[in-house]
C-alpha cells in the first residue's frame, strides 16, 4: 500500500507569520515509517518525494499515486533509497538488491517495478527522496565502503561529525536527486554549522539514531528571521530554496539529507557566518 500526502510551497513573507503549529503542518513530516505501508509525502518545492518503506510482515511495492498522473512511479521520476535498519533487499524489475544498514541504492528513470521486503529477522527501514527526472541511468547499490567521506567541524563548537556523500554525482549519475548522510560524533550536537542557504536547490533532513527521550531543534527560515522546529527519531522536515537548514540535538544523531533542483554541486552554498543569524 502507497499512502500520499500534499504539500504546497510558500513564500517566506507568509513564513514569518507562522506560529508554532503551521509550521509543523507545513513543514514537518512527523511519521515516515507505517506498519506495511509505503508512506510519501509530495512537496511542491522543486517537486521533492520523501518518505519511508516499511515493510514489517509482508512485501511493499511502490505504486503510482494521483498527484503524478503516471502509470508507474517512475515513469518520470528517479529514486534514492537508504535504508536505517536492519538488512532488508529491494526488488527493481526482477532484480534484487540486497541493503544493509546504512546503505543507498538508487533507481533510475523508467523503471516499473521496485517492491521492498525483509531479509530476515531484522527490521528495515527504507528511507525515500525522489525527484523528477528527464534521462535514465542505471541502477546502482551504493555501500557504506563505496561513499565519499569527509570529516567536519570541530569539538570546541560541538559539530565534529563525518559526512558520507552516497547518492551524488561523484559517485553516481543521477538528474537532479542527491543524497548523503552526516552522523555527529558522541558529545557533538550541532550539524550544518555554519549554516548556509541556497537557492538553486530545496532539501529535506531525516532525523535518526537519537537516544530516546531526547529531542532535536531544526532551525529554518532567512538567516535574518529564523525559526525552529523541534524533532523526534524518525521524523523529516522540508527546507525550502530560500531557508538555512541547521539543527541542534539534545545528543548526537545521524540525519539523511537530500537535495534537487537545477545544480548537482554539493559545494554551492550562500554561507552565513553564525554571528549573522538572527
Amino acid at each position: 500500500m502507497t499512502h500520499s500526502e500534499f504539500r504546497f510551497a510558500h513564500h517566506p513573507e507568509d513564513v514569518k507569520k507562522y506560529n508554532t503549529q503551521e509550521l509543523r503542518d507545513h513543514f514537518l513530516i512527523p511519521e515516515i515509517f507505517k506498519k506495511n505501508e509505503i508512506s510519501l509525502t509530495y512537496s511542491m518545492y522543486d517537486r521533492f518525494i520523501a518518505g519511508g518503506a516499511f515493510p514489517v510482515d509482508k512485501a511493499l511495492k511502490l505504486e503510482a499515486f494521483d498527484d503524478l498522473k503516471s502509470e508507474n512511479f517512475l515513469d518520470r521520476r528517479e529514486l534514492g533509497i537508504i535504508n536505517v535498519g536492519g538488512a532488508g533487499k529491494v526488488s527493481v524489475d526482477g532484480e534484487v538488491y540486497e541493503i544493509g544498514h546504512k546503505e543507498a541504492l538508487y533507481v533510475g528513470r523508467g523503471n516499473k517495478e521496485v517492491i521492498f521486503e525483509k531479509s530476515g529477522s531484522e527490521q528495515p527501514y527504507f528511507y525515500l527522496n525522489s525527484a523528477p527526472a528527464h534521462h535514465p541511468y542505471p541502477t546502482k547499490k551504493v555501500g557504506k565502503e563505496d561513499a565519499e567521506v569527509i570529516e567536519l567541524g570541530d569539538a570546541k563548537y560541538a559539530n565534529k561529525r563525518i559526512l558520507n556523500k552516497l547518492i551524488v554525482n561523484s559517485i553516481l549519475e543521477t538528474c537532479q536527486l542527491q543524497m548523503g548522510m552526516t552522523e555527529l560524533v558522541e558529545g557533538n550536537v550541532w550539524n550544518t554549522m555554519p549554516p548556509h542557504t541556497h537557492t538553486r536547490r530545496m532539501e529535506v533532513y531525516f532525523y535518526f539514531d537519537l537516544e530516546e527521550g531526547q529531542t532535536i531543534s531544526h532551525f529554518m527560515g532567512q538567516p535574518d528571521e529564523t525559526r525552529h522546529i523541534f524533532m523526534k527519531n524518525h521524523q523529516a522536515v522540508i527546507s525550502p530554496e530560500w531557508s538555512i537548514h541547521a539543527g541542534a540535538g539534545t545528543s548526537n544523531y545521524t540525519f539523511i539529507w537530500g537535495m534537487a533542483g537545477e545544480n548537482l554541486d554539493y559545494g554551492d552554498m550562500d554561507k552565513v557566518t553564525p554571528d549573522e543569524l538572527k
